[in-house]
């Protein structure tokens, strides 16, 4: 079978032991619908209790038998990945700056709020590296600065796959620096181009469907009466330096779990899911390639210009000192002939060598591309 996609979930459990309200009984509804979905991928937060995590990873083992548990700070991460490809490498990065010991309530210092992550084997990406985060619950909309920033510079990393609660709504600094700074798509943003204006409070439906609010809503039986919050986000991008014409793109974004537990009037969570669909499709790298090659030598040829243009006014700049009318023009002229040169001199070399340079290495590229290429293609008909 030739896989075609990645269908990824990620859900915010609210597992704590003692305090989350009837949280036996949800997690074991939470495995139950797991286990019956086709998810090659999830991501989940706050399943702090290790035999809950233990329940869910033999709820979904037929589907997903390789997972993760994530051990960090005091009291762990309650972090957890499951995958349907096996898992070759996993690394904990906690988050050196994670609230205050005083904020005892929120007690994310006390917990090891960390980003963690696995490498999966996939048949036909190879190395796909998963991410799941919990970012503290102050720091997004409302933190200090200083926090936010500090938050952000130590999960910007190179992934493919990012997901989790980040605790923070799309038009927070943390989301705008993930988005741009990091070049990840946000999955809800790419399926849903054009969101309404957040200037209105929606309904609570046409929040969750519209906006992709999965966090304080109405129709939650945990967080109803608070702001309507969208806090959960599925992220991902293309290798930094691409080594392949496959490309992920999302078609399908959509929050799920939002009914209620079967047989009861609560929600399975304090957030809703968030399901995404990558479709793993092939790109003609060639054409890309050939618009930075053309772009290249347009440079080079523009450059070379400038260094024409250059020399013809060294020499006309020659020519008039010879009618200079004032003898305090001479240093003038100086200084600017010593530009120009200088000006010509570096265009010489940046449209000539660099230009030639750069050409040859890109068409190098290219041709490593069309032998991967021709590779690709021959290994995906055998699959087939």
């Amino acid at each position: 079978m030739v896989e075609t996609q990645l269908r990824v979930l990620t859900l915010n459990c609210w597992g704590l032991k003692y305090v989350s309200k009837n949280r036996v009984e949800r997690i074991r509804a939470i495995a139950s619908e797991l286990s019956n979905a086709d998810y090659d991928i999830i991501t989940l937060q706050e399943l702090w209790v290790f035999s809950d995590y233990v329940h869910v990873r033999e709820s979904v083992s037929k589907r997903l038998p390789h997972s993760k548990f994530f051990y960090s700070g005091a009291l762990g991460s309650g972090l957890a990945i499951f995958t349907r490809f096996p898992i070759i490498a996993t690394s904990v990065h906690p988050y050196s700056l994670s609230g205050a010991p005083i904020d005892v309530i929120a007690g994310d210092w006390f917990v090891g709020k960390a980003a963690t992550s696995v490498v999966i084997l996939h048949p036909v990406l190879g190395q796909v590296q998963i991410f799941n985060t919990h970012l503290f619950a102050k720091g997004g909309e409302e933190g200090p600065e200083h926090n936010r920033a500090h938050r952000l510079a130590a999960e910007l990393g190179r992934y493919v796959v990012a997901a989790g609660d980040f605790n923070s709504i799309p038009t927070t600094l943390p989301m705008t620096i993930i988005r741009d700074h990091a070049s990840l798509h946000d999955s809800w943003a790419v399926t849903h181009p054009s969101l309404p204006s957040s200037s209105i409070i929606p309904p609570p439906h046409e929040a969750i469907t519209k906006f992709g609010v999965t966090a304080d809503s109405p129709m939650n039986s945990y967080s109803a009466g608070k702001p309507l919050d969208p806090l959960d986000y599925i992220f991902y991008r293309q290798p930094v330096r691409p080594s392949s014409i496959l490309q992920l793109k999302c078609t399908d974004c959509k929050v799920v779990l939002t009914h209620k537990v079967p047989g009861t009037p609560h929600s399975f969570s304090d957030h809703f899911g968030l399901e995404a669909t990558l479709e793993i499709q092939q790109e003609d790298a060639a054409p890309h390639w050939a618009h930075v090659i053309t772009f290249s030598r347009y440079r080079a040829r523009r450059e070379l210009y400038v260094f024409g243009l250059c020399l013809v006014i060294l020499v006309a700049i020659v020519i008039g000192s010879s009618w200079l009318p004032h003898p305090w023009i001479n240093p003038i002229f100086l200084v600017f002939t010593i530009f120009i040169a200088w000006l010509a001199t570096t265009m010489l070399y940046e449209g000539f060598l660099y230009g030639q340079w750069e050409c040859n290495a890109l068409m190098n590229v290219v041709e490593e591309l069309e032998i991967y290429k021709k590779g690709l293609e021959i290994r995906l008909g055998a699959q087939s």
